[in-house]
Order: C-alpha cells, then sequence, then structure tokens
C-alpha cells in the first residue's frame, strides 16, 4: 500500500549535507609555496631535479585525486521528514539521481552501532527485513546528535498515531 504525501506539519525535518570544512585549498596553498621554495635547490644542484619533479607530480596527482573526491562528496545529501504517519527520506547521490523512500512510524526501528566512546558508527532503519542507512556521510558527533533528536521525535510519532 504506498503512502500518500501529506501536509501536515512534520514533527522532525533535517537536511543532512556532509560537513564542508576540511578544504584542500590550504593543500594547494602549500604545495605551491613548497614548489617555490624547492625550485631554486633544483636548478643548483642538478641531481636532485629527477626526484624532486617525480615527487612533486605524484603529490600533484595526489591533491588532483582528493579534490575530485572532496567535491563528489559534497554533492551528496539526504532529506529526512518525519510526521506522525509517515517517514520520508530523500537521497541525492554524488551523480545528482534522487531516491525517496518512505516509511511507517510505527514499524520502521533506528538501529544504532556505537564505538568504545558510545560515539554513533553506523545509523540505519530498519522495517522488517528491509534496511536503509542514514547519513552515512556525517561525522560520528553529528550522527550521534541527529540520532538522539531523530529517535526522541520517532518515539513522539509512535505515540500520536
Amino acid at each position: 500500500m504506498p503512502m500518500q504525501a501529506t501536509t501536515t506539519t512534520p514533527l522532525f525535518a533535517a537536511a543532512l549535507k556532509p560537513d564542508r570544512s576540511p578544504r584542500l585549498i590550504g593543500g594547494w596553498l602549500a604545495f605551491a609555496v613548497a614548489g617555490m621554495a624547492a625550485t631554486p635547490l633544483a636548478v643548483l644542484v642538478p641531481g636532485v631535479l629527477l626526484p624532486a619533479t617525480v615527487a612533486f607530480g605524484i603529490g600533484g596527482i595526489a591533491l588532483a585525486v582528493l579534490s575530485v573526491r572532496q567535491s563528489r562528496r559534497r554533492r551528496i545529501a539526504q532529506q529526512v521528514t518525519l510526521w506522525a504517519d509517515q517517514l520520508e527520506i530523500a537521497t541525492i547521490d554524488h551523480q545528482g539521481a534522487r531516491l525517496l523512500r518512505r516509511f511507517d512510524p510505527k514499524t520502521v526501528r533506528l538501529v544504532l552501532d556505537r564505538d568504545e566512546n558510545e560515539k554513533a558508527v553506523r545509523m540505519r532503519l530498519r522495517s522488517g527485513k528491509d534496511e536503509f542507512e542514514l547519513g552515512a556521510f556525517l561525522k560520528p558527533e553529528d550522527r550521534s546528535s541527529l540520532a538522539k533528536a531523530f529517535g526522541t521525535a520517532l518515539r513522539r510519532a509512535r505515540q500520536a498515531a
């Protein structure tokens, strides 16, 4: 039985996006400064020129690969909306494809895997045999905070229904 879209105010809504703070601009800046500092040495000592060129080439390729991975990761997002009668999760992957999943709050269970410091390592929704991972791209601190708020809202949704 497909669930109908609802127009009431949600009990819980969150837009989940990866952490954008660690930027690679600092890495590129350090790479450029190191290149400027090493250029006179490489020119004055010809035996250093080939190893220095190879090292800077490898470093440049590694930074380029990390930049591409980070830009793709920034495109991932999840929109979680919980009403008393349904839970809706819209996931946008790194290619921009959108996947919409709907669950019944009365039957869905929030399953947390925790580390030794009680941080949420993995957060899943289980409905029967179906499992869906929520916020896989979040930091453990953010995932723990989300799990606490979402778990409280999910309990309220079960009580309201």
